[in-house]
């Protein structure tokens, strides 16, 4: 049969267009590096021409608020890695799930919950047990609540084929009115969060933010071994590519959807340990800063490689902190500017991801 490669042939909405839109085979590293540094000095020249309309100073003076709002003391570097390496953990949490296609939109709650339970036992059993043991218990803790809130729709998408989107989403509703409900019977002040621990703190080494950024890059490089080399890591690629290919070849789909949550689970519920024990703040519905939504973003823009997600996690950590500085500097009173500029940085860097998978190639007019 004769293969139609004409107009008729071609989606309908397509047709009568000027160009069509061709899907990239190969594209060389130095052109998606060229692309992402366009795209983000785009963004951030914009930005700056924004912040200048809204205040007297120069568009210039916008570059220099951004680098010192993250840069601008030891303080300040150090705040930065530690939010980069935050967010690297959430979204070594993610990028399993992900690249199995279960999207995990649920980061937020499961981290949320390890941060209640590894609270409450600073909460109702520090300075009546050892250090080192509360310490280990709330380890524990954390990691066993993460992955039991992880397992909970796991197991429903795994036996009963549910949609893992909503039910994760509605998971973080939860787990946030858990929180709420624990503050309600504890607190009888009020407050709208608990009180700072005094216990259940980990030790400094150099400062208190050191501990976490080792163990998160650590963390990364094991899960690019772990999903690039290991038979674990081959299952979670297959299932993601074809589950009818994965069960033609031997793989317990099953088997594989409940351990990559379990994964997920517990690394979501290392993080919340570390929100916890690295200094024992208060905790409040707000704790997670929106740090399992942030992530899904560090991952598509990192397509789901960990090593690239180095990258990501601290532009999206830099732009962050930058922009503090920046609404300080322009004497920008309303939030509403800050969180435009910054969406429009993530703008431009999201979109210009269409130009590296995809290309647009024109039409010839008939007759030439």
């Amino acid at each position: 049969m004769e293969q139609k490669n004409g107009p008729a042939s071609m989606p309908k909405q397509h047709q009568g267009l000027p160009f069509h839109i061709i899907k990239r085979v190969n594209i060389p590293i130095w052109k998606k590096i060229l692309v992402y540094a366009i795209a983000i000095a785009g963004g951030l020249l914009l930005s700056g021409l924004i912040c200048a309309a809204f205040s007297d100073e120069s568009p210039l003076y916008f570059f220099t608020c951004l680098f010192k709002g993250a840069f601008g003391t030891e303080r300040k570097i150090w705040l930065l890695l530690l939010d980069a390496a935050l967010l690297l953990g959430v979204s070594m949490a993610l990028i399993p799930a992900f690249k199995m296609k279960f999207w995990n939109l649920g980061g937020n709650g499961q981290i949320l919950i390890a941060c209640l339970c590894s609270y409450s036992l600073s909460f109702f059993l520090g300075g009546k047990i050892p250090e080192w043991l509360l310490l280990l218990l709330m380890f524990a803790a954390s990691l066993v609540s993460g992955i039991i809130w992880a397992l909970i729709p796991a197991l429903f998408k795994a036996f009963f084929n549910t949609n893992e989107t909503l039910f994760t989403l509605m998971m973080n509703y939860i787990a946030t009115g858990i929180v709420l409900y624990c503050r309600a019977s504890w607190i009888s002040s009020g407050s709208a969060q608990f009180p700072t621990l005094t216990n259940g703190i980990l030790p400094k080494i150099y400062n208190n933010m050191l501990p976490t950024v080792v163990v998160f890059v650590l963390l990364t490089l094991v899960m690019f071994v772990y999903l690039k080399y290991s038979k674990h890591g081959y299952e979670i690629s297959v299932v993601g590519e074809s589950v009818n290919t994965a069960k033609y070849i031997g793989i317990n789909v099953k088997k594989v959807i409940i351990r990559t949550m379990i994964l997920s689970g517990a690394i979501a519920g290392l993080v919340g340990f570390f929100l916890i024990a690295r200094t024992g703040p208060g905790l409040s519905g707000d704790t997670t800063n929106n740090m399992g939504f942030t992530a899904i973003m560090t991952s598509w823009l990192a397509s789901f490689n960990p090593l690239l997600m180095f990258l990501s996690c601290f532009f999206i950590s830099f732009i962050t902190r930058g922009m503090s500085q920046v609404q300080q500097g322009f004497h920008l009173t309303s939030n509403s500017i800050v969180s435009i500029v910054v969406g429009l940085i993530y703008f431009c860097v999201i979109a210009c991801s269409f130009f590296i998978n995809y290309r647009i190639v024109f039409r010839k007019k008939e007759g030439k």
